[in-house]
């Protein structure tokens, strides 16, 4: 197969592709009587027009509704007042405006240093008590805006998941600038919270880690500490007074005032 360098005008294929045992072109060509340009067949074949019709001269060999030949570009006619030059016209501005500039002011060194001033004092810590169900390092950073890392360094949590035996936790100022707690009162209401603080408080008074315990002397006291932690040393002295017979080595710190309201076991 050989070609030459001759290629269509429409998409620029090369043309004159001959096979070398028939020595025929490959790609029939149409060559143009205007311009001597080519087309090929399948240009030709994509859009018929290009059979009777010259691309870049505009005349086709057959009567055609359309205007024949290429028009020429109307002439050139330069404007009856031509603009001035740039300098021209900046001098016909100053001396019509003879204006002087504004007089300069002194800088006002005392506004500018209230503008630049920033609160010396920081923003409080905001105070936000943990709904254990919802609340996460993760949700808390998202809600406040303020990094993990700081809310960590700010409570002391070595760990995320040391979150859960907080009831309240810092949000600091430094990051939020908002002022108001998004949880400002505990989750289970304030009187809940007062009445697990005083359980919390008689086991720390009496040492005692029993929870029921706790909460028999504090229903009995109707919730008043100072009553029940009295109440609980009291049957703790007669407990030391009246000792069980047989009760083996020791005796339990639960055992203290059950004697006196579930009897001998």
């Amino acid at each position: 197969m050989s070609t030459s360098t001759e290629a269509c005008c429409t998409c620029a294929s090369l043309l004159h592709t001959y096979d070398a045992k028939t020595e025929k072109p490959i790609i029939p060509i149409r060559r143009l009587s205007c311009c001597n340009r080519q087309i090929c067949s399948r240009c030709i074949a994509s859009n018929s027009r290009f059979s009777t019709y010259c691309p870049y001269c505009q005349i086709s060999t057959e009567p055609s509704p359309l205007p024949q030949g290429l028009r020429d570009p109307p002439a050139y006619s330069p404007p009856s007042s031509p603009r001035p030059h740039r300098r021209e016209r900046s001098a016909d501005r100053e001396t019509e405006h003879e204006i002087d500039p504004p007089a300069y002011t002194t800088y006002n060194s005392q506004a500018s240093s209230s503008l630049s001033e920033k609160p010396s004092t920081p923003a409080p810590d905001v105070l936000h008590f943990i709904d254990a169900s919802s609340d996460s390092i993760a949700s808390l950073s998202l809600r406040y805006g303020v990094p993990a890392n700081a809310l960590r360094t700010t409570n002391n949590l070595y760990s995320d998941h040391l979150l859960a035996a907080r009831r309240t936790i810092l949000i600091p100022g430094q990051f939020y600038k908002g002022g108001v707690s998004l949880s400002p009162r505990p989750i289970e209401g304030e009187g809940e919270e007062l009445r697990k603080a005083k359980i919390r408080k008689w086991m720390v008074a009496c040492k005692v880690a029993e929870y029921d315990v706790a909460l028999l002397y504090l229903q009995q006291a109707e919730y008043n500490l100072d009553e029940a932690i009295e109440a609980f040393k009291e049957d703790e002295e007669w407990e030391k007074e009246h000792p069980l017979v047989g009760s083996g080595k020791g005796k339990k710190a639960q055992e203290v005032g059950r004697r006196r309201f579930i009897g001998n076991v």
